[in-house]
C-alpha cells in the first residue's frame, strides 16, 4: 500500500504532533508498505528555523528509511493570531503544489492542524484520483473560542465551514480520544465514517531505561530533591502560569521541592522573568531536552506535571501523558473536570487533577507527595497498565488496517 502522509511536523522535531506523524510512517515502512512524508523544514516549538533550513524551498531527506519531502513555510518570530494564519497558508501553498509533482498514492493521510489542509487535500484528490483519511490532532475552532483566541465572527465562520468540508470531502475523519468522536458526531461525521486512531505510545521495557541519577547530576540536583517536570511547548494553551504561581507558593517551604520545566513557546519570557526578577529558587527552566537526557529526565522526574489552560475543549488530549506514563511517572494534571485529561486520571488512577487557576491546591499537592511518596510507585504502576491501551505496535497495527479499508487494498 502507498500511503502519502501530509501534515506541518516531523522529525526532528520532539515535541507536539512531530514524533506521532514519525511514528505512523516508520510503523508503515516496516511493515512492508511505501509512506512517504510531506512536511514543512523543522521550526517547532522554538519558532525557529536552523540557518541552514531558511531561504530553502524544497529538500527531500530519508529519515530511518522514510523518504520526507520538506516544504517552505513562514514562520514568524512572535506569534500572533494573524501570523499564524500566514505561517499555516504558506505551508499548504508550497505543499499543495508539491504534491501535485509526486505520484498518486492509494490514500492519502492529512493530519490536521492546519484546519486549511483539508480544504486542500478534498482539491488535490480532484487531480488524484486517492481517498483521504482526515486525521484531527486539535479541535481548532472550538479550542479558539473556548480560550478566548478568537471571538464569535465572520472569520470563526470561516473556520467551521473549512472544517465541515474537510470532514464531508474525506472518506474517513479519525481522532485522538472518544470525545474527539463525541464532536465528530455533533458536526455530522457519521459514525462509519469515524476512526479512532489516538496517539501510539512508547512502550519501554523498564529494564532498559537509563540509570537513574544521570539527569540530577548534570543539573546539579541531589538525590533528596523532589523534582515535578514539565516538559514540550511553552504555549498559551498550556497554562504555565500556574506553575509559576505555584513556586511562589512553595517559595518558602522546608521542602526541597524544584518545579522543572523544559521547552520553547511564547511563555518563554513570562517564566525567566519570574526567575530572574522574583528570585524563584525552587523554579528551573532549560531547553527541550534531546531524546536520550529526555528519557533521563522521565527516570529521574518523581511526578509529572501536565497543565491545560481554561477551557482547552474536552477533546483534548495532550500527547505527552502517554510517554509519562510509559515510564512508570505518576501525574499532576491541571485541567478541567471535563477535559479528556481529568477522565483519564480518574479512570486510571495513575495521580492527581487539579483546577486550572489553583496555585495554591497544586502547591498544596506537591508538598504532600513530596514529604510521603509511598504513593508513587503505586500511581506509576497503574499508569503502565493504563497506558498498555496505547502500545504503538496495537495502535498502528489497527490504523493501517483502517487506512487499507479505506483504500480498498490488501
Amino acid at each position: 500500500m502507498k500511503v502519502t502522509i501530509w501534515g506541518i511536523n516531523y522529525s526532528p522535531e520532539l515535541t507536539g504532533i512531530a514524533p506521532y506523524n514519525q511514528m505512523m510512517c516508520e510503523h508503515l515502512k516496516l511493515a512492508g508498505h511505501e509512506p512517504i512524508m510531506v512536511t514543512s523544514f523543522a521550526y517547532y516549538p522554538a519558532w525557529k528555523k536552523s540557518k541552514e533550513d531558511a531561504g530553502r524551498l524544497y529538500r527531500t531527506d530519508s529519515v530511518n528509511g522514510v523518504k520526507v519531502h520538506r516544504c517552505w513555510h513562514y514562520v514568524p518570530a512572535k506569534v500572533s493570531s494573524l501570523k499564524r494564519i500566514i505561517h499555516e497558508a504558506t505551508f499548504v501553498t508550497t505543499s499543495f503544489l508539491r504534491l501535485l509533482t509526486l505520484p498518486a498514492p492509494d490514500v492519502y493521510v492529512v493530519v490536521s492542524p492546519p484546519l486549511l489542509l483539508g480544504l486542500a487535500a478534498w482539491l488535490l484528490t480532484r487531480f488524484r484520483r486517492a481517498p483521504f483519511v482526515f486525521h484531527v490532532q486539535d479541535l481548532q475552532p472550538d479550542a479558539a473560542l473556548a480560550l478566548g483566541m478568537l471571538k464569535p465572527s465572520t472569520f470563526t465562520r470561516m473556520l467551521y465551514w473549512l472544517e465541515s468540508v474537510a470532514y464531508q470531502k474525506a472518506a474517513a475523519v479519525s481522532g485522538i480520544s472518544h470525545g474527539m468522536l463525541d464532536a465528530f458526531t455533533r458536526k455530522g461525521v457519521p459514525p462509519a465514517r469515524q476512526i479512532y486512531f489516538p496517539n501510539p505510545a512508547p512502550f519501554p521495557d523498564l529494564s532498559t531505561l537509563p540509570k537513574p541519577g544521570g539527569f540530577r547530576a548534570r543539573f546539579g540536583f541531589s538525590k533528596d530533591d523532589f523534582l515535578a517536570v514539565y516538559s514540550g511547548n511553552l504555549g498559551v494553551k498550556q497554562g504555565l502560569s500556574i506553575l509559576i504561581a505555584a513556586a511562589r507558593e512553595l517559595k518558602n517551604s522546608n521542602l526541597p521541592v524544584k518545579i522543572i520545566i523544559c521547552g520553547d513557546g511564547a511563555m518563554r519570557p513570562q517564566i525567566e522573568s519570574a526567575i530572574n526578577q522574583e528570585k524563584l529558587a525552587g523554579l528551573y527552566l532549560y531547553p527541550l531536552q534531546p531524546v536520550e537526557q529526555y528519557r533521563e529526565l522521565l527516570v529521574d522526574a518523581d511526578v509529572c506535571l501536565i497543565t491545560q489552560q481554561a477551557g482547552s475543549g474536552a477533546a483534548f488530549f495532550p500527547s505527552k501523558l502517554l510517554a509519562t506514563l510509559g515510564f512508570g511517572r505518576p501525574v499532576i494534571s491541571v485541567a478541567d473536570d471535563a477535559s479528556e485529561l481529568s477522565r483519564a486520571i480518574k479512570v486510571g488512577h495513575f495521580g492527581e487533577n487539579v483546577q486550572p487557576g489553583d496555585a495554591q491546591r497544586l502547591a498544596e499537592v506537591l508538598r504532600k507527595w513530596a514529604s510521603n511518596k509511598t504513593a508513587l510507585e503505586q500511581f506509576g504502576k497503574a499508569g503502565r497498565e493504563y497506558v498498555a491501551q496505547f502500545e504503538s505496535g496495537r495502535v498502528l497495527t489497527q490504523f493501517t488496517a483502517d487506512l487499507q479499508r479505506v483504500a480498498q487494498v490488501k
